[in-house]
């Protein structure tokens, strides 16, 4: 089955350029102008992935990013940043509006078409443990529905933080390097900035406390009992 793209950006000529080449590839697309017009378009359309504008009227991508997140039934759609903004902080500020990438205009089709391809191959491939229901003290992982319980109390993770809590919690109480979190997580095919993980960490501590994970100063990260 063919998976499905929605194209968030007010510049008709990326949206059709973008279009053309996915479409040529196979792939299901669908457009909306602005942010408000994307959320709407996004709860009707479930797309499998979502190319979304920093810079746009009526809503911007950030707070696009964000209420999208909100949205249950988009929890396992990727979202990724098509901006021509590249510095660093506004990176950090799309990963904190819940964004899974980042990709810099101006790109060469074939290029967007591969790293739209590594994100998918990424989704497709799951979680590696076969395990349907994960425990620890007072917190729980849900495999199946990609949910997480802390002393009772659900936490709905985005779907980069619930595979990083999840690999960090199948290598419990032993280090996860920052390599093996980026290769795991992102993929060898995907390339992020170098606060990826940090902002990611930052964010699940902010969720389920900061004594639950420990950071091993140069080597990487590891979930405590």
């Amino acid at each position: 089955m063919s998976s499905k793209i929605l194209i968030i950006d007010d510049e008709p000529d990326i949206r059709m350029l973008i279009k053309y080449n996915l479409v040529k590839e196979g792939f299901i697309v669908e457009e909306a102008e602005n942010g408000q017009q994307g959320v709407e378009k996004a709860l009707e359309f479930i797309p499998d992935l979502i190319i979304l504008d920093v810079m746009m009227p009526v809503m911007d991508g950030m707070e696009t990013c964000e209420l999208l997140r909100k949205e249950d039934i988009l929890n396992q759609t990727i979202i990724t940043f098509l901006t021509a903004r590249i510095e660093d902080y506004s990176q950090i500020a799309g990963l904190d509006a819940g964004a899974d990438d980042y990709i810099n205009k101006p790109i060469k089709p074939k290029l967007l078409v591969s790293k739209i391809n590594a994100l998918l191959r990424r989704k497709s491939s799951g979680l590696s443990n076969s395990k349907q229901e994960e425990e620890t003290q007072d917190l729980i992982i849900d495999r199946n529905k990609y949910l997480v319980y802390l002393k009772g109390n659900e936490i709905n993770l985005p779907r980069k933080e619930f595979e990083l809590l999840a690999l960090l919690y199948d290598n419990i109480e032993h280090v996860c390097t920052r390599e093996e979190i980026m290769e795991k997580i992102w993929g060898v095919d995907v390339i992020v900035g170098d606060r990826t993980i940090d902002v990611h960490i930052r964010k699940l501590r902010e969720k389920i406390g900061d004594d639950k994970i420990k950071t091993i100063k140069g080597i990487g990260y590891k979930l405590k009992k």
